[in-house]
């Protein structure tokens, strides 16, 4: 998370993160920055910060966890812009937590595939987050296609993500093979200054004088209902 993401952490939190000895994070050199931030109790300097990007520093996270609550100390699950354990690494040592009977506390934040929905005007009461589709445009056209019909049978929205240097394509792919009639969302860079959020039928999408996107994080959004 960056400095300037601030004001997007309730004061409650913020005051818990800055007590914490240990962060569990996807990196820990934008973590630091975070924290520092904060304006910790302690220096940065002793704070003990392991991250979480894949498995084999899974089980070194697992470990240091592990050690930490075992001596007694409290844990913080850090992400870098989104929800821990949703979208987002961390559920495993979660449910570590439980297993040893830890005490876990979630703590209110930004997640970007909520603010996506809630400001998408599609079916709130029923969605499902399908991560990320596939990179290629063929392919991508069957996933959408695929969704838009999940959507249509289940009433429900279909959420999924995908990195900033793709958001163009699948724009560009989901207004070729869409029915008109879809609702189709776009939310990026949400809580940041480049924020831009649009939810349009595919036909009135086509309609639109500018449809570039930036090269952004951002949710998409597909609702048949």
């Amino acid at each position: 998370m960056a400095e300037n993401a601030l004001h997007t952490v309730p004061a409650y939190a913020q005051e818990i993160a800055r007590g914490l000895d240990v962060f569990v994070v996807e990196r820990a050199k934008t973590a630091r920055h975070f924290i520092k931030s904060l304006g910790p109790s302690k220096p940065i300097q002793e704070m003990i910060f392991v991250e979480l990007p894949d498995n084999q520093q899974l089980q070194e996270a697992e470990s240091v966890f592990l050690e930490a609550i075992r001596a007694g100390k409290d844990v913080g699950l850090l992400s870098e812009a989104g929800c821990p354990g949703v979208a987002d690494p961390g559920a495993s040592l979660v449910a570590l937590a439980h297993r040893e009977g830890v005490k876990v506390a979630p703590l209110v934040g930004p997640s970007s595939l909520l603010l996506a929905l809630m400001a998408s005007g599609m079916n709130g009461q029923k969605f499902a987050f399908q991560g990320y589709l596939s990179p290629k445009r063929p392919e991508l056209a069957k996933d959408l296609r695929r969704l838009e019909t999940l959507s249509r049978q289940q009433d429900q929205t279909q959420l999924f993500i995908e990195t900033p240097y793709r958001s163009q394509m699948v724009l560009e792919v989901a207004l070729e093979c869409l029915q008109p009639n879809t609702m189709f969302g776009v939310a990026q860079d949400l809580t940041g200054e480049n924020e831009f959020i649009r939810s349009l039928p595919v036909s009135q999408w086509k309609k639109e004088s500018v449809k570039t996107l930036e090269k952004l994080p951002g949710v998409f959004l597909i609702y048949n209902g």
